[in-house]
């Protein structure tokens, strides 16, 4: 399900401050160290991370079976449809090749899950990365997220994420979009000034002064990983969906023509439909405080009628 910021919006928000969290979007599913196999090594980690530098010569190379192949999840379905666009005209990724990794693998539990661990590049710049073990092999599933503030590390010693850490951080996405959908703050969200967050609450917020011509839905995609931070702190790994429609006549373009066309193979002739993906990195507290840790935002299809 996702949520669009409108007079309904804000009486969902009002419904929220009421009755605690609304939980929002059927994509999200969530992994947390309590239910992850310790089948994770360092040895595994640092040969896994081979795949950042795979992936950097595959998006130089245009190599979309080789991008299909490295990846998994949020990462793999971006990847697949916005490289069939840069085959189609659309400027590739500056996928850097990060280096100087720092591991986080994540305490043992349920063997239903799929192995995963989390690592921190340092170079060139700092951004997070999520490896998952799928179809038998390790692949990327979310990153490079670059980080956006003062860099958190969790435990490295497969430390385990106490209860009340772990509710909190499950609840983080669907605050994500509590927030985005209530610009009068009815929900009782909150981001400290300077938070990203806040920037793209604005956005959204004139997106819609447009009359309605030009829309935006905000929901949830993929698997939330989490780990421990220091004094009852978390970690959480999750991506955030936006989905635009921009019916004619509603202003400016949001998209290019050339992204249109890379994406649909023509021109524009009515109702644009965009997706954007914002993955991020955000840090919870023991007094159920949010921060932006790291984001990355990336256009991942385009639509036309």
């Amino acid at each position: 399900m996702l949520r669009r910021i409108t007079a309904l919006g804000l009486g969902l928000a009002l419904l929220t401050a009421c009755g605690g969290e609304t939980q929002a979007s059927g994509r999200q599913t969530t992994a947390t160290p309590s239910s992850i196999p310790s089948t994770v090594t360092l040895d595994d980690a640092e040969a896994a991370f081979e795949i950042v530098r795979d992936l950097a010569d595959a998006w130089r190379e245009r190599d979309c079976a080789k991008i299909k192949h490295l990846t998994a999840e949020v990462e793999r379905a971006v990847g697949e449809r916005v490289c069939a666009a840069v085959r189609n005209g659309l400027p590739a990724p500056k996928f850097t090749n990060y280096r100087d990794p720092e591991f986080f693998l994540p305490a043992g539990g349920d063997d239903d899950e799929d192995p995963w661990f989390a690592a921190l590049a340092t170079t060139p710049s700092p951004a997070y990365f999520v490896f998952v073990r799928s179809g038998g092999r390790w692949r990327l599933a979310l990153g490079p997220i670059p980080v956006a503030g003062d860099e958190r590390r969790p435990a490295k010693d497969r430390a385990a994420l106490a209860r009340k850490a772990a509710v909190r951080a499950r609840l983080v996405p669907p605050r994500h979009v509590t927030y985005l959908t209530d610009p009068a703050g009815l929900g009782g969200v909150r981001f400290r000034s300077g938070d990203p967050m806040r920037d793209l609450l604005k956005e959204l917020v004139r997106t819609t002064e447009s009359g309605g011509r030009l829309t935006a839905d905000v929901g949830i995609e993929g698997t939330a990983r989490t780990l421990p931070l220091p004094k009852d702190g978390a970690l959480v790994f999750h991506t955030i969906r936006i989905d635009y429609e921009q019916r004619p006549g509603g202003g400016r373009p949001r998209y290019r023509p050339a992204e249109v066309r890379a994406f649909t193979g023509e021109a524009a002739k009515g109702t644009v439909r965009g997706t954007e993906m914002i993955a991020l990195a955000t840090a919870v507290d023991a007094n159920d405080e949010m921060a932006t840790v790291g984001m990355r935002r990336v256009l991942s299809g385009i639509t036309a009628d």
